[in-house]
């Protein structure tokens, strides 16, 4: 079994460093989109886009590009070339990261399938990872293209369905990354270690669908409402929640519900998370299991901090983008849980 660990670890460390680029990509996406400038590059040229402006003409010509769409001309009329070059290089840089990431993947990918030290039960792993990578790229133009016609706003639609895919795939990585460090040799069968499974895989689930709630906040910019905690306008159960009709808009639209949601969502993990810990500790578990059972709360502990502390000092970009990476985190951590699980 060694010797099977052993001659995977490469393609392991691999897809780890690729989980590792992945985790920037969502950071520095907060940042760009926390600064205001994800629509700042208005043009998607996944070949010639490689290279920045290179001087002053080139610059003049980016920004005049710019000037022709609804965020400059009803938001930023006031900004002068270098501070469009301030938000420029954001968006510049998480594009060119994008493009690096599919290189980092498909180059060793290559390599090691020429070399043949990739099992061919894992090929079509790795080319669906690729596949949607390059849909990650699509859904991001998809995405930016909705804030560039009429109204300066990116649809929370959009946005959160580009975060969902980036959480996907690296949970995918990950995963695919875990098989190959950890093999299943002796599968756990018993009744109550059957039932912490379960209950592992139901927050794992819990804590995607938490993260999503997040980019409907993050796209509705309703961080910026509601900055006191635990009460939402005075009250535990706000007004408004159900304002908007038919009834299902206001998952998505309302700014009152859909930070509410998330609130919600963040309480209840905040509670079923320690709870999976307790009854984990009744049952003979794996010392490595327990480990990941104990980073998982610690975990919990510091994102619940950082999303509350978000919230009372509105929303700035550093703690926000950690809130947003630590979502990553406890994702990672709920998912070694259930892989050792198995």
């Amino acid at each position: 079994m060694n010797n099977i660990q052993n001659k995977y670890k490469p393609i392991a460390l691999w897809l780890l460093i690729c989980c590792i680029t992945i985790f920037a990509m969502v950071i520095l996406g907060g940042v760009t989109r926390l600064t205001g400038s994800g629509l700042s590059m208005v043009e998607w040229a996944p070949i010639m886009g490689i290279l920045p402006p290179l001087n002053h003409a080139d610059w003049e010509t980016a920004f005049q590009l710019y000037q022709q769409y609804p965020e400059y001309q009803l938001k930023n009329a006031h900004i002068s070339l270098g501070e469009f070059k301030t938000i420029f290089w954001f968006e510049y840089a998480h594009r060119l990261l994008g493009r690096a990431i599919g290189l980092i993947f498909l180059i060793p990918m290559i390599y090691f399938i020429i070399k043949g030290k990739i099992n061919k039960s894992l090929i079509p792993k790795l080319i669906t990872l690729f596949i949607l990578g390059g849909l990650q790229g699509l859904l991001g133009w998809y995405m930016v293209k909705s804030g560039l016609v009429d109204n300066p706003h990116v649809s929370q639609y959009r946005l959160t369905a580009h975060f969902g895919l980036a959480i996907i795939i690296y949970a995918y990585l990950f995963w695919v990354a875990l098989d190959l460090l950890f093999p299943k040799t002796n599968p756990i069968s018993s009744g109550d270690i059957q039932q912490i499974r379960t209950f592992s895989w139901t927050v794992t689930g819990l804590i995607f669908i938490t993260a999503l709630s997040g980019g409907f906040v993050a796209g509705l910019k309703a961080g910026f409402v509601y900055n006191t905690f635990p009460l939402m306008g005075g009250h535990l159960i706000p007004n408004g929640l159900f304002a908007l009709e038919p009834l299902w808009r206001n998952f998505f639209e309302n700014i009152t519900t859909v930070q509410f949601d998330h609130r919600l969502l963040a309480t209840l993990l905040f509670f079923i998370i320690p709870t999976l810990w307790l009854v984990a500790r009744r049952v003979n578990l794996p010392t490595r299991t327990r480990w990941g059972l104990h980073t998982l709360v610690i975990i919990l502990g510091i994102q619940i901090t950082l999303g509350i502390s978000t919230l009372l000092l509105y929303v700035p970009v550093p703690l926000a983008a950690a809130h947003q990476g630590g979502a990553l985190v406890l994702l990672t951590a709920a998912l070694f849980v259930s892989h050792q699980l198995r």
